[in-house]
């Protein structure tokens, strides 16, 4: 038979059977009539059983109509027994058009049948997808039909039960979550699409498991991946869901993620879509983006080493015109400036976060978000943001922060950004998360910031007063005396931040005077502050006040005694503790009595009347030391105190909850203690104290100067350790002369063994020259005569050289037996390799040595030559004139020869004097340094021994410190914080 042919191809056989051909095309237009008319019956009665089931969906029909789950049933037998795919394609379409009405049955009963779908009709894509459609439907758990309003949040929360319980089921099989990752590498959308859908309600239900499974599958989340880089923006931007319920919780997934390119991936898509302006598409790339990088610090690394911190400078360059802003866009800007705080969060850790820091600022980061911050039109939740992001951009970052003091509002006359923060801050109209954000920035500003916490203490100075314009002292100032609790307690916090930790700042605002009214004098702002105080106004002022006072006089003698000689604080401190008032004065009770512990903590003596021993006996009869301490234990129970001591940032659900600082809570828990065992130690306990106080601190000076002593040696040892590296420099370079020596000795000797030969043959023809010199006349002796009298000299200059080799002989011989006796004493390496050196230097002495000595046999030679020349000449009597001239030019050919030589020999000699001289240099320094470096082990030992010493003696002294219950701090947590701020000195340099 011939092979099968398809009508309307041409083939060999068509050519070659021609009849065969026509049979078989016409068999083929029967076949293909008959395979039509049977699709049509097919299509006939599935169109009735469609209308029947469309009967009983819609409820129509007539009769005893089978129920929903009757008709569930017969499909799934047809799913599970039909042989036809069409048969099977059928069924599967009917559960997909009932599966949302009937979730339960359909759910129930044809689950297990359309995963067998899933792994057996592989081939065909239109069954696979509504397969998939129809597990997506009995899985989600979002209604997509409007439901009545009868129904409840009981309902509600049944429907996303099930959805959970059938997730449950499908994933009890890890293969079914494998199977269905295997199908989305179909290209075909009507199988990936529903694919992705599937897995992201599969991850919404039940994420830990799913995410389990797909860490554990071979290749999961790298098809994930491959979603984004598909071009149809359906299944790419449903990748982009998919990709956010991966991410959710799990750092394993956060980082293969990040690490298959999904940075660049996101970045390219956002700028696609066109950044703040693009839509949602941009919003899901960036919730993606928050999930990789948030509390994860590898992927935080990851993103800065990648330079991806400079790619997002464009997102925040916003036009002149900000009157268009969309839902959208502020949208995204605002998840936007939440992606740079991730970055530079305070709870990152510090080296990570300056590193960030830097990167802003070095690509313009900083710069732009200034300007969004100083622009008019911007909404006020993306302006309460930028501040936020601008604060913890700044916050601990010297550079960072003098930029940002640089920055002026585009006002008329120009006005420092800060100064226009801080009018938003004590206005009392301005909204309250734009208040907070402005206090969170100004603290940010001065966190660790030195300089700009002198800068704004000075501008409420007398001498630097300006009043044509207005500084941020007298804001501050204005706010603190405020009728408006909220501004009070804002710019007592503010002003606080500017004297935390610095005492030069604390003694420097003591000095401000405030003018209260016409014809009083002026008081000071110390004065002024506990005169508020005590006028019994509203608790959030007091409160602030308050907080103000404890950070200023906390660590500062001077402000204590200047506190204490108002005679009128310390009663009131004392009424206001003893007094039972009700749960709103507790508060202000339990910060009267640390304000009041303060004074007895830091207090110097130098007040009679309210010395250590007088207040403590005082808080004794009126108000009781467990009293006291009670009041005290106030402030830690309160349960904003917990709140605001869990991050930097004063995020408070309404003004009337304002009470705590960050920064205060850490002063609390340091200061609790200590104040609560200060008030129980007796005055011998105090003495005691002082003493030993006393005597640490003449220790820490005696070991302070140590340390200052160790370290000029240090200083020494390197300067010396820097002159054995240049010598050891010198060394080399002569060592490349002496080389470059050697190579012009080789030289010379290699035109020395040339003129031997020309002497050689010179010899040859010595008999006919004998004969001819019996011819020579008087003149022909007297030039014999001379250059006799010139090898005479030559052999004198020889010995004289000679004498010199022998005394410089005897130079190194004495160089190496010191430098032997040197290394016997204790020398180091370094000697060692300098009295190598010096062999060195000898050995090729000696070689030059052996050279100038051949030099001289060979001369010796050419001398004892001439004379026999001569004596053979002397009996002879007559000869010719060419003989003569031939004689004549041999000898001034042998001159010149011998005039070489001797600049040859001149050469080597100054080559050989200056090495010389060179080598006893350096054996001077060498004794030199020895020297020294005996010197300097002698001190370090007497040194070590004192130190070991006081360590033994502040040892004790500690330890009796802490017998007697006083906290005493360690070398190591001392060298720690100078470590750490010396790491933070190198990180802003």
């Amino acid at each position: 038979c011939p092979p099968v042919c398809v009508p309307g191809s041409v083939s060999q056989h068509s050519a070659r059977f021609p009849c065969y051909y026509i049979i078989f095309h016409l068999f083929y237009i029967f076949y293909a009539a008959y395979v039509n008319s049977c699709q049509l019956v097919f299509k006939h009665r599935t169109s009735v059983s469609m209308n029947f089931f469309r009967g009983v969906i819609t409820g129509q029909a007539t009769g005893p109509q089978p129920t929903g789950a009757e008709t569930i049933q017969k499909l799934c037998d047809r799913v599970a027994s039909s042989t036809l795919l069409e048969d099977r394609r059928d069924a599967v379409r009917a559960l997909k058009s009932l599966s949302k009405k009937y979730r339960m049955e359909v759910g129930t009963q044809a689950m297990d049948h359309l995963i067998n779908i899933l792994q057996t009709d592989r081939s065909d894509s239109e069954i696979l997808g509504y397969a998939l459609d129809t597990l997506y439907n009995i899985i989600c758990n979002d209604e997509e039909e409007e439901q009545d309003e009868s129904e409840d949040e009981n309902a509600q929360k049944q429907t996303d039960d099930l959805g959970a319980q059938f997730t449950e089921r499908f994933i009890q099989d890890p293969e079914h979550v494998t199977l269905l990752l295997t199908l989305l590498e179909e290209f075909d959308f009507h199988v990936r699409w529903p694919g992705v859908k599937l897995l992201t309600a599969l991850l919404k239900n039940q994420g830990v498991q799913v995410q389990g499974i797909v860490l554990v599958s071979p290749m999961g989340v790298s098809r994930l991946m491959d979603l984004l880089a598909d071009s149809r923006e359906v299944i790419r931007n449903d990748g982009l869901l998919l990709l956010q319920q991966l991410t959710k919780g799990n750092a394993a997934i956060q980082k293969i993620v990040a690490f298959e390119n999904a940075f660049e991936r996101l970045l390219e898509i956002i700028s696609d879509e066109g950044c703040s302006d693009g839509g949602i598409v941009v919003e899901d790339c960036l919730l993606l983006l928050l999930n990789l990088l948030k509390n994860n610090s590898s992927n935080q690394n990851f993103f800065k080493e990648g330079s991806y911190i400079q790619k997002m400078k464009p997102w925040f360059e916003v036009g002149d015109d900000n009157s268009g802003w969309s839902a959208q866009k502020v949208t995204n800007l605002h998840l936007m400036l939440q992606l740079v705080r991730v970055m530079v969060s305070p709870v990152n850790s510090p080296g990570a976060t300056a590193s960030c820091q830097k990167s802003m600022y070095q690509c313009g980061l900083l710069q732009q978000l200034c300007t969004i911050l100083m622009a008019t039109g911007v909404p006020a939740d993306i302006l309460t943001e930028t501040i936020n992001t601008v604060s913890e951009v700044i916050r601990g970052s010297q550079v960072n922060q003098d930029y940002f003091a640089s920055v002026n509002a585009p006002s008329n006359p120009p006005r420092p950004a800060i100064v226009v923060l801080l009018m938003s801050m004590v206005n009392e109209r301005q909204p309250f998360v734009l208040r907070c954000a402005v206090l969170y920035c100004f603290q940010c500003f001065l966190y660790r910031n030195q300089k700009g916490q002198g800068e704004i203490v000075s501008t409420l100075l007398p001498s630097t007063i300006d009043a044509n314009s207005i500084s941020a002292g007298q804001l501050l100032c204005g706010g603190l005396f405020s009728v408006d609790s909220l501004s009070n307690w804002c710019a007592a916090v503010a002003l606080a931040h500017a004297l935390q930790d610095n005492l030069t700042q604390k003694e420097q605002l003591l000095r401000v005077q405030l003018a209260t009214s016409l014809g009083k004098p002026p008081v000071s702002l110390l004065q002024q502050c506990t005169n508020i105080l005590s006028q019994g106004s509203k608790v959030q002022t007091r409160v602030g006040l308050l907080m103000l006072l404890c950070t200023w006089i906390s660590n500062c003698p001077i402000a204590v005694t200047h506190f204490l000689h108002n005679q009128d604080n310390v009663p009131f401190l004392t009424a206001q503790i003893s007094e039972n008032l009700g749960e709103d004065e507790r508060l202000v009770q339990g910060l009267c009595a640390l304000l009041l512990g303060i004074c007895i903590y830091y207090n110097d003596n130098s007040l009679e009347n309210y010395t250590k021993e007088k207040l403590k006996q005082l808080i004794e009869k009126r108000i009781g030391k467990e009293n006291f301490v009670e009041k005290l234990g106030f402030i830690t129970k309160h349960e904003l105190y917990s709140r605001a001591a869990l991050k930097p940032q004063p995020v408070f659900p309404s003004p009337e909850q304002m009470l705590f600082d960050h920064e205060f809570t850490k002063l609390v828990k340091e200061l609790e203690g200590v104040i609560t065992k200060a008030v129980h130690k007796s005055s011998e306990e105090d003495k005691k104290e002082e003493e030993v106080k006393k005597t640490l601190e003449q220790h820490d000076n005696i070991v302070t100067q140590y340390k200052e002593l160790i370290r000029e040696q240090d200083a020494q040892i390197q300067e010396l350790k820097e002159q054995v590296a240049s010598m050891t420099t010198q060394t080399d370079q002569m060592q490349a002369t002496i080389s470059q020596q050697l190579s012009q000795i080789q030289q010379h000797k290699d035109q020395y063994n040339i003129l031997k030969l020309k002497l050689g043959k010179d010899n040859q023809s010595q008999p006919s020259t004998q004969a001819d010199g019996s011819q020579v006349n008087g003149l022909q002796t007297e030039e014999l005569s001379q250059l006799r009298e010139e090898l005479e000299e030559l052999r004198k200059q020889h010995t004289l050289l000679q004498t010199q080799v022998g005394d410089k002989d005897a130079l190194i011989d004495s160089l190496k037996s010191a430098a032997q006796t040197c290394e016997g004493s204790g020398g180091g390496s370094d000697d060692t390799e300098l009295l190598q050196e010096l062999e060195a230097l000898k050995s090729q002495v000696q070689s030059q040595l052996a050279d100038i000595n051949q030099l001289k046999t060979e001369r010796q030679e050419l001398l004892r030559r001439a004379e026999a020349g001569d004596a053979d000449a002397a009996p002879s009597s007559g000869g010719t004139s060419d003989a003569i001239k031939e004689l004549e030019s041999r000898l001034a050919a042998q001159m010149s020869e011998t005039e070489r030589l001797k600049e040859s020999q001149a050469g080597l000699e100054q080559q050989l004097a200056s090495a010389t001289s060179t080598v006893a240099i350096l054996q001077t320094e060498k004794t030199k340094l020895q020297s020294e470096l005996q010197e300097s082990k002698k001190e370090q030992d007497d040194l070590l021994m004192l130190l070991a010493d006081q360590d033994q003696k502040i040892h004790g002294l500690k330890q009796r410190l802490k017998d007697l219950g006083e906290p005493v701090e360690d070398e190591d947590d001392i060298d720690a914080r100078e470590q750490t701020s010396d790491e933070e000195d190198e990180d802003e340099d």
